[in-house]
């Protein structure tokens, strides 16, 4: 590999780093990247796809026979949607005729196309080449869109392979952000994730503030350090990188499951025969697409020539120091709004437009060639009437028969386009009676709200909290439910429609990334695995049974605890293992919603058990930590049985806060 005074830069950078940190890589930090032979058909597949078409083109090839490229099709630059569409579809009816003939063909002579077609599949039976007509699967090129990554990564390239280096982790991880979002820090995927690492909200808020003023997601600095966190998380709890990168795009407990379906730990096993209703062409191909793009950003000039990229980003930052106007700040740093935009993208849009003030503490970056500013000076230019001790809580109004958005920002003096962005409603959007509508800061409530509190009255945070975490959860939840039962089917045949499916540049969007690494199924036997902050009353609710039913079924006394890790019987005769399932997950999201909309994780530090230690002590040790967030960071301890001696990890928790 030809090496660069930048690349040189950032290598001497990660020994410097580990080194006056005190830091050591990981186990599998030497050689971590297995390239498995077995998946180098694959790796070569996705080579070619981010370097040798653009998407103007595309493969037509087996879903699970990589080697297996039927052909390539070149569209018209000018050619609809549709169009391409139709052309995919015939030759891809064609390809289905074809296999079906040669299968039935026997050692009867072929035609040269349908040998060639043959000839790809080498020995193969004409029962798999039946079972092949239905694995035709488009793949557009993706050259264009890896080379503009290229070009992008050089703003924050030494910043990913620092905050890697203070982890410990694999400098080779640094190339993930090619495969989830092309080096675009402000990329939405449709199932909602965001940003530079492609975060989901729910899995972005146990490491990131995510709020109504800022969603460090889109923070191409803040989320690095994020992503370090979570795959550092994924490679603890299962023990390989493959498996810890493959997780980050299925979630830690759909790769802990097929690791104990199959008994191993093997990523070409895995990709190979596990199978999942989740599990999908996105999940399988997703460690190859990575090694893909490990080999391209190492050895760019072999595939793309000469790469310009971008300058390192340069600024500085100051921490604010009270919740202050973003056009008081404007004012007192001299720096223009654009440019604050651009180098602050994770400030939201009512923080841009007056609705919310810039939160305290917040790290505000400036340009680096402006003048030099810290928190104590930019305290002394402000008057104190400018810092506020919180931020504006807007009001809520209960909508009325006949009431529209028009009315109701004349009635309460509100610019119309104001309220409906807060309300993320459509200027001639029609009003449901009894929806809620939030009002600025200074509008004056005619008719409280039912879900607010009076005016005058103390808000009840955890009430709020909880309905948010609910909302969120719900949206998340819903988000990928969607997508894993329509990503496995859209093929997209555009730079725009690959574009409005993901930002991610190949293998999909069916992304079920999440850091719960518990598997919530239900056992063939109708048994499960207890899981913290769970009670017989649960399971009761969620299966229309009594607790006392469950009891006998389980031989339990009556004063028997559940513990987490045990095993229960339970009765499926008035609900399915679908909904039992649907309703812990949900109870599981919403609990863990609640808790990460007012903490987040800034580390881990290791405690011994001592004698007597049992899984509650150890919590109230570490603060008064969660027991499921315990359980989750610890996932091979049985703290029904904890004995001295043994090594916890603790992840270290801070305070959010309801600035948001």
């Amino acid at each position: 590999m030809k090496s660069t005074p930048r690349k040189a830069r950032i290598h001497a950078l990660l020994l410097t780093s580990a080194c006056v940190l005190g830091t050591t890589p990981l186990p599998a930090a030497v050689g971590a990247m297995p390239e498995p032979a077995a998946l180098e058909p694959d790796v070569r597949f996705w080579v070619r796809v981010y370097t040798q078409i653009d998407t103007n083109a595309g493969f037509l090839h087996d879903q699970y026979n990589l080697s297996v490229v039927y052909e390539t099709l070149h569209f018209a630059p000018d050619a609809s949607q549709s169009a391409r569409e139709h052309e995919v579809d015939q030759h891809r009816e064609a390809l289905a005729a074809a296999l079906r003939r040669i299968a039935a063909a026997g050692d009867a002579p072929l035609s040269p196309e349908d040998q060639r077609i043959k000839d790809l599949w080498g020995a193969a039976s004409p029962a798999r080449l039946r079972e092949a007509v239905e694995d035709i699967r488009f793949q557009l090129g993706q050259a264009y869109r890896f080379r503009a990554g290229l070009n992008r990564a050089g703003a924050w390239e030494t910043h990913i392979a620092e905050a890697l280096a203070n982890r410990g982790l694999p400098p080779e991880l640094a190339v993930l952000p090619h495969v989830e979002s092309s080096f675009n820090p402000a990329a939405y995927s449709k199932v909602g994730a965001a940003g530079l690492w492609q975060f989901m909200r729910s899995t972005g808020r146990r490491y990131m503030r995510i709020d109504r003023s800022v969603d460090d997601r889109l923070d191409p600095f803040r989320s690095t350090e994020a992503a370090a966190q979570l795959l550092g998380y994924n490679y603890r709890v299962l023990g390989t990188w493959p498996l810890a990168i493959t997780a980050y795009n299925h979630g830690t407990a759909g790769m802990l499951r097929a690791k104990e379906t199959l008994g191993t730990d093997d990523i070409v096993t895995i990709v190979r025969h596990y199978t999942s209703r989740t599990f999908g062409f996105a999940s399988r191909n997703f460690y190859v697409s990575f090694l893909a793009a490990l080999d391209i950003d190492h050895n760019p000039e072999k595939y793309f020539g000469a790469v310009q990229k971008q300058s390192e980003a340069k600024f500085q930052v100051v921490s604010v120091p009270g919740y202050v106007p973003m056009a008081t700040l404007e004012r007192v740093l001299h720096v223009r709004t654009d440019e604050l935009r651009a180098l602050n993208p994770a400030l939201l849009r009512p923080v841009w437009d007056g609705q919310l003030r810039v939160p305290r503490d917040y790290h505000l970056r400036l340009p680096g060639e402006a003048e030099q500013w810290t928190t104590e000076l930019l305290a002394h230019q402000l008057n104190p009437h400018e810092l506020y001790a919180g931020q504006p809580q807007p009001k809520r109004y209960r909508v009325q028969q006949g009431d529209t958005l028009a009315r109701l920002a004349e009635r309460y003096g509100v610019p119309i386009d104001t309220l409906a962005r807060m309300n993320r409603l459509r200027v001639s959007a029609a009003l449901r009676v009894g929806r809620t509508i939030e009002l600025p800061e200074g509008a004056t409530v005619q008719v409280a709200s039912a879900a607010a509190p009076a005016a005058g009255a103390a808000p009840d945070l955890g009430a709020v909290t909880a309905a948010v975490a609910q909302r969120e959860s719900a949206e998340d939840a819903a988000a990928v439910a969607t997508i894993t039962v329509t990503a496995s089917r859209e093929q997209p045949v555009s730079a725009a429609q690959a574009e409005a499916l993901s930002p991610a540049l190949g293998p999909g969007a069916d992304t079920q990334q999440s850091a719960d690494p518990t598997d919530y199924s239900v056992a063939h036997d109708d048994s499960i695995r207890v899981a913290a902050e769970e009670t017989l009353g649960h399971y009761a609710d969620w299966l229309g049974v009594s607790a006392q039913h469950l009891r006998e079924l389980n031989h339990m006394s009556r004063t028997k605890p559940v513990l987490v890790g045990h095993h229960l019987r339970l009765d499926f005769h008035k609900v399915s293992h679908d909904v039992f399932e649907q309703h812990r997950r949900e109870y599981h999201r919403e609990l863990q919603a609640a808790y990460f909309a007012a903490h987040r994780i800034s580390g881990t530090e290791i405690y011994i058990a001592r004698p007597g230690d049992s899984l509650w002590t150890v919590t109230r040790h570490a603060r008064q930590l969660p027991e499921w967030l315990l359980v989750q960071y610890n996932p091979d301890v049985d703290f029904s049985d904890l004995r001295a001696g043994m090594q916890i990890v603790i992840p270290r928790v801070e305070e959010v806060g309801n600035s948001g």
